[in-house]
């Protein structure tokens, strides 16, 4: 199975690298997509380079997509190739998609979030509702083929519920 993860400067180490780590794990293929093909760092200065472009993602390739928390996805949500991205991940219902944190916020901008449970960084929460979302303060919720966490606390809690999700998906 292969999964993705969006990424540009400003990603919250843990919340990509910890479940990049953790699929690996499982045995997932797993691609890092960016705006461009250079390095982008997290908020605590970890490097990574990107394996593609967002444009050049074919969602049909992959079975999951996160997308983690941090300052990175207010870059991402002003790039239209991100949005469309998101968008069509979410439209497959087949395909897991994880929102971490200020994640959320991507999925507010590809407009699906109306009425899906959701819980998110609690500094975005009223946002989350203005999109039509179901906000539940706990450390993961899934609906359906979506799965979100509120933040890097809850990333032990998110990668069990995520896995089993994507286990679920495999049969």
């Amino acid at each position: 199975m292969k999964a993705l993860i969006l990424v540009a400067d400003g990603f919250e180490d843990l919340s990509l690298f910890v479940p990049w780590y953790r699929l690996r794990e499982e045995g997932f293929d797993v691609r890092l997509a960016g705006p461009m093909m250079h390095a982008v760092a997290g908020v605590h200065g970890y490097r990574i380079e990107p394996d593609i472009r967002i444009h050049e993602v074919n969602p049909s390739e992959y079975d999951a997509l996160i997308i983690p928390d941090g300052v990175a996805v207010e870059r991402l949500r002003l790039r239209e190739e991100a949005v469309d991205v998101t968008r069509t991940f979410m439209q497959d219902g087949g395909t897991r998609v994880a929102a971490i944190g200020h994640g959320a916020q991507l999925l507010i901008s590809a407009g699906v979030l109306d009425g899906r449970m959701v819980t998110c960084d609690p500094g975005i929460r009223d946002d989350v509702r203005a999109a039509g979302a179901l906000f539940r303060d706990e450390a993961v919720v899934r609906d359906g083929n979506l799965v979100t966490a509120r933040g890097p606390d809850d990333l032990p809690a998110f990668c069990a519920l995520f896995v089993r999700a994507l286990a679920a998906a495999r049969v």
